[in-house]
């Protein structure tokens, strides 16, 4: 009898270290995976209006309220660590964001400005709130319609000054990733894992999730941008 695959619903943001992760889980257990990914705050909601996933990967904030509702089962798997990048076009002018000061300068300064609907965004905007610049430049933001990365407006033109998970922009054709946020106002998210309150498979689901946390996956993570949780 086959067995029936292992299905996993993650955030964008980290969407191409666990298929690679998971082509090694199944190089090496012969247990299948499928996988599928939208943005988190879509994800959250679709587990919110009842839809079945094995494995849920999102941010820890998001995984913990989805655990508190019944959705998943009690026991959330912090897998990554991630911290926001900035992105423009390639070809165009490469503001310094070295600094505090300097990218509070660059916001100000830029057309259009595009950041991430999950976390990182919800932070961006307490951030530009507080330097006194978001009235400014509220009419110059793009907000990415769901399943679009900042990434991809950035290289189309549409966004000059683009915010987002490193992990999200590192393989993005068309643009020039000029950092991470510096030290003093860089905010981490961690995405965690948890298990569907209606996984038929959760003995598989907790071996995949173990699997994710070897300390053989840390060199994937941080090809992809990341770091271990």
């Amino acid at each position: 009898m086959t067995q029936r695959a292992v299905k996993l619903l993650s955030s964008m943001a980290v969407r191409e270290v666990l298929a690679e992760l998971i082509r090694a889980f199944t190089a090496q257990t012969a247990l299948p995976v499928t996988a599928a990914a939208a943005g988190g705050v879509e994800v959250a909601k679709r587990m919110q209006a009842g839809e079945q996933a094995d494995i849920v990967v999102l941010s820890d904030t998001a995984i913990d309220k989805l655990i508190a509702a019944g959705h998943l089962r009690p026991g959330r798997v912090d897998l990554v660590k991630s911290g926001v990048a900035i992105a423009v076009r390639n070809g165009a002018n490469r503001p310094d964001v070295g600094t505090e000061e300097a990218v509070k300068r660059a916001v100000s300064a830029a057309s259009s400005i595009s950041y991430s609907t999950g976390p990182s965004g919800v932070y961006l905007e307490k951030l530009f709130q507080r330097w006194g610049i978001y009235e400014a430049i509220e009419p110059r933001i793009v907000v990415p319609p769901p399943g679009i990365p900042v990434g991809s407006l950035v290289a189309s033109g549409q966004a000059a000054l683009g915010f987002q998970q490193l992990s999200e922009l590192l393989n993005v054709a068309g643009i020039e990733v000029l950092g991470p946020l510096p030290e003093t106002i860089q905010t981490i998210t961690t995405f965690s894992g948890g298990i569907g309150a209606r996984c038929e498979q959760p003995d598989v689901a907790a071996q995949l999730l173990d699997f994710m946390r070897l300390p053989a996956a840390s060199a994937v993570k941080q090809r992809y941008g990341l770091e271990p949780a």
